[in-house]
């Protein structure tokens, strides 16, 4: 049985983070020893360009610096006298003309021997080389600055407390969920985020909520070429998908690694909806027999030709039903596979010298195709408990020495008008949704709850871990 732990909370590091920042506190933007923010050119919602005016976005920053005429000395400067040079993110403090001395930088208030801020070091070293401090004007345009301090000095005062600068990387899209009051501006966002991001080659923002067969939504696109079709890594694997036609979310990078180490090599998983095949190609590649289902006729078509790409067909087999049929039968499906196959032969993908035999080639792993499953995934988290009624029955026929553990991944939601609930309170509204699907008071102690991440403010996703109750498995309906 399971303890009701929650486990600790996961962030995808492939993720790129919403900012949401007070532009009172990121207005004036401390970059080390130097104070830099762009220049204010505000836009408004009734006369919005077509593109952001560049050219408005420079600044000089008049600054002073050493001429070197002995670079072999630089080293010393930087590494004695640190502090009095100018320390600003992305930017180097020695610059090199294509004719004259090297100039080094110097911190701002530093204009000649006498400026108070200078170090006693640094002056001292300074009168015995006879340096020369001269001024120096830096130029910053508009590819020194990040996406959020661009937004913050164009868009209006009233839409700069969560500015919209984060995107979800997949493939080569980001994707975007603007509010509304930022739609107006919704090109010049999308022009930023190609312009910052040399990874991205189209933008495109959500336009309406999930689907909740397909789990797929409507999507503009508010720059670059309008190509959805991706290539996205994970897991060690690779995915071809049309992101406009299936079910892709980067965020659940960790959540599909997490459950795939459960599954040991040898045993049987039944991925109900398993779309692209997150979970089932990775777990195949594993030498982990799998059953991957999907409804949506075109995450079917990507799961089949991601098989392909990974070279997994003898572990993974796809099919295209409804997910409560393809429960019920589900058994059948893992007897008729292993009447045609009960051993299957595949090349080990250890990297370790002993994988390979004496002539360099991989060695071959026979795997005995087991009788049952050992688990059932269920990512179809905004219904995916109501299809738990379908393992009512399922092993009525047979008895188990052990049944198969369900891993079914859910929302909570929370009131708003209400403190945030605590995580007892979450537990057991989720064990009774569970207990009315099974139409069997499943105990507290026997469901174990990993929390996934935060959707919203109030509503999170969980995986919640049970073994099937024998009272569900062997009814007679």
């Amino acid at each position: 049985m399971f303890s009701h732990v929650l486990k600790s909370r996961i962030f995808n590091t492939t993720q790129v983070s919403l900012v949401r920042t007070n532009w009172i506190r990121m207005a004036t933007i401390f970059h080390d020893n130097i104070v830099v923010r762009p220049p204010v050119s505000r836009i408004q919602a009734t006369n919005v360009p077509l593109s952001i005016d560049k050219a408005k976005l420079s600044v000089d920053v008049k600054l002073h610096a050493l001429e070197i005429t002995m670079p072999r000395e630089l080293p010393v400067y930087r590494k004695q006298f640190g502090d009095d040079l100018l320390q600003l993110h992305a930017v180097s403090n020695i610059v090199k003309p294509k004719n004259g001395n090297v100039l080094l930088l110097l911190r701002p208030g530093i204009e000649s021997l006498e400026s108070e801020v200078m170090s006693d070091g640094l002056r001292e070293y300074l009168k015995q080389r006879q340096v020369k401090i001269m001024p120096y004007t830096l130029e910053l345009g508009y590819d020194y600055w990040r996406a959020d301090e661009v937004l913050g000095a164009i868009l209006p005062e009233n839409l700069l407390n969560e500015i919209p600068s984060g995107f979800t990387m997949t493939g080569h899209i980001a994707h975007m969920n603007l509010r509304d009051e930022y739609l107006p501006y919704k090109y010049l966002i999308g022009q930023l985020i190609l312009d910052k991001n040399p990874k991205v080659k189209t933008v495109v923002n959500k336009l309406d909520s999930i689907d909740t067969v397909f789990r797929t939504f409507a999507m503009e696109v508010i720059a670059g070429p309008e190509d959805f079709n991706v290539e996205q890594h994970e897991s060690d694997c690779r995915f071809r998908f049309d992101f406009s036609k299936v079910y892709w979310n980067s965020r659940l990078h960790t959540e599909h690694d997490r459950l795939i180490s459960t599954f040991k090599p040898g045993q049987a998983v039944c991925d109900v909806f398993a779309g692209v095949g997150p979970f089932a190609v990775p777990a195949g590649k594993k030498n982990v027999i799998v059953m991957a289902n999907d409804l949506n006729s075109y995450s079917y078509e990507s799961m089949v030709e991601n098989i392909r790409l990974n070279k997994v067909e003898k572990t993974v087999i796809p099919f295209n039903m409804d997910g409560r049929e393809f429960i019920r039968q589900s058994l059948n499906q893992l007897t008729k596979f292993r009447s045609a196959n009960p051993q299957i032969a595949v090349e080990s993908k250890s990297r370790s010298r002993t994988s390979k035999d004496e002539t360099g080639k991989r060695k071959v792993l026979v795997i005995n195709v087991p009788e049952t499953y050992s688990h059932y995934v269920m990512n179809l988290p905004d219904s995916a408990i109501t299809f738990l009624d379908a393992f009512k029955g399922l092993f009525s026929t047979r008895k188990l020495a052990e049944l198969p553990l369900v891993h079914v991944h859910c929302f909570h939601k929370s009131d708003a008008d209400k403190p945030k609930p605590e995580d007892s309170e979450v537990f057991e509204a989720l064990r009774t949704r569970i207990s009315n699907a099974l139409d069997f008071d499943i105990a507290l102690n026997q469901l174990s709850f990993h929390f996934v991440r935060a959707v919203a403010p109030t509503k999170s996703m969980y995986c919640v871990s049970f073994r099937i109750p024998s009272e569900v498995a062997y009814s007679s309906l």
